[in-house]
């Protein structure tokens, strides 16, 4: 392989991660009203984004590639579940 088709695997393997974390951060302020956080969009996003990442290596691991819809499902759990506690919505 490549250097430029490792790049590009590495890419299109992050980038769902990436792209999920980083809405999710800045589109929580619609869905929590009354949810007050200390953190920048972009620290948020970059939590989220590191949990979508763990789960999708989590996927990898298990079901040995990815693509998975259960890989997929379990990177939006995770990132749902990590902005509700940024977010501090179990006060609410």
């Amino acid at each position: 392989m490549s250097l430029f088709g490792l790049i590009d695997h590495l890419l299109n393997f992050l980038l769902p991660a990436l792209t999920v974390g980083l809405l999710v951060a800045v589109l929580a302020p619609l869905v929590i009203k009354k949810a007050r956080t200390h953190h920048s969009w972009l620290k948020q996003g970059a939590i989220n984004s590191i949990a979508c990442f763990i789960a999708l290596l989590g996927g990898l691991w298990f079901f040995g590639h990815d693509g998975k819809m259960a890989s997929y499902a379990a990177m939006v759990l995770a990132c749902a579940s990590c902005q509700w506690l940024m977010a501090g919505a179990w006060r609410s």
